[in-house]
């Protein structure tokens, strides 16, 4: 019975993780943030979720930044709560159990350290002194939480067999790492470009 319950969950969980990359049709003027994306390491899947936002951005590298990090934590907070949701299941061995529930913690860090970048960027302005120690946290703070994110997949390392949890769990957690490493690049290069 606890395995089928484990199992029934994991096939939710993934149903729900398929709609969850899958979004809406994207808008045609694009272009900005499509060059703008070469920038990034994954440049598809940048245009992908930064398209829905292509009005608000126009041609504005702030806005571009400010909506890569927002994207960035919505999808770190539905992780979070994915992951929350999957540390309830029953049936879990213990050493799975606890992998879930560290992850879960480094996934709240994570959205912690993004939630952080998202109100210092709205501090950015004035003296190019100022504009750099802003962007410098940033910078710094993005940093950390892709460091966090990456973590969350160390507890399923090693020889131990995890099943299909670990693979739930990493295929959104190297999504939500993708997404983030692309805020993080183009929050480095509105810090560049305007240095």
């Amino acid at each position: 019975m606890k395995t089928i319950c484990l199992h029934s969950l994991l096939t939710l969980l993934i149903l729900i993780n398929q709609a969850f990359i899958s979004e809406s049709t994207l808008p045609s003027n694009t272009n900005f943030i499509k060059s703008s994306c070469k920038a990034t390491r994954y440049p598809s899947l940048c245009i992908h979720c930064l398209s829905i936002y292509a009005n608000k951005i126009q041609t504005n590298e702030l806005q571009l930044a400010q909506a890569a990090l927002t994207v960035s934590l919505a999808k770190a907070r539905a992780t979070t709560m994915f992951v929350s949701k999957l540390s309830k299941a029953r049936g879990m061995k213990p050493r799975t159990s606890q992998a879930v529930k560290d992850c879960m913690d480094t996934m709240a860090d994570s959205m912690d350290q993004i939630s952080r970048s998202i109100r210092e960027m709205r501090r950015v302005g004035g003296s190019a002194q100022n504009f750099m120690w802003h962007m410098s946290n940033v910078e710094t703070w993005v940093s950390a939480a892709l460091t966090d994110e990456s973590t969350c997949l160390d507890g399923f390392s090693g020889k131990f067999e995890f099943g299909n949890v670990k693979v739930v769990v990493r295929r959104r957690i190297v999504y939500v790492a993708q997404i983030t490493s692309n805020a993080l690049a183009l929050v480095n290069r509105f810090a560049a470009r305007h240095h």
